[in-house]
């Protein structure tokens, strides 16, 4: 067991460190600061395989998110499963539509990542996949009511996705690669 707890926080200093290095050392979300910051991200890791198992992982998320107001968003991080993108694009589909049949539609919304994120049409090989490539397979809960504020309150954001994939291919896709393989390696 001790095993077990020692591994989940090794994933868990590797997300931070990937979080610090590449999401907030390169402003891809302008608003993780913050909250990282104000410890206000819960790190949850699951070893669920099961699809049903998994989707309850996410109802129970949200429900911890409703009784705790001052944690602003849940990272779920999926380190044993879910390693094919195709798989992890389909069980994120069915978890957002959970999502709208319990009754959190406008209250959470999910963003992804994953090790080997491909945006559609996008080359594997696109330096800007890295934008949302990450060391594990990862699902976070964001409160809508806050991304609506966010969205207010910042301008232009619409344009950040259009200048993390400009920051991505100006890096090049070994600067990418390398980035993303230091986080993954030894965490302090």
């Amino acid at each position: 067991m001790s095993n077990q707890i020692e591994n989940d926080q090794r994933i868990i200093a590797q997300t931070k460190k990937w979080l610090e290095m590449v999401i907030v050392g390169h402003n891809y979300c302008p608003f993780a600061k913050r909250e990282i910051k104000n410890d206000r991200v819960r790190y949850k890791i699951t070893h669920e395989s099961e699809f049903n198992s998994l989707l309850e992982v996410v109802i129970q998320e949200c429900i911890w998110l409703d009784q705790n107001t001052q944690t602003e968003t849940t990272l779920i991080i999926l380190p044993t499963n879910l390693d094919d993108f195709n798989a992890f694009l389909g069980c994120l589909a069915l978890a957002e539509d959970l999502l709208v049949t319990q009754g959190y539609e406008g209250v959470y919304q999910l963003a992804s990542f994953h090790p080997d994120y491909c945006f559609q049409g996008a080359e594997l090989d696109d330096p800007a996949n890295y934008t949302n490539r990450s060391p594990y397979p990862m699902m976070h809960l964001l409160r809508e009511e806050s991304v609506q504020r966010a969205i207010q309150n910042h301008p232009g954001t619409d344009a950040i996705p259009e200048r993390n994939i400009e920051f991505a291919r100006e890096q090049g896709l070994e600067k990418m690669k390398s980035l993303l393989e230091e986080c993954i390696g030894q965490v302090d």
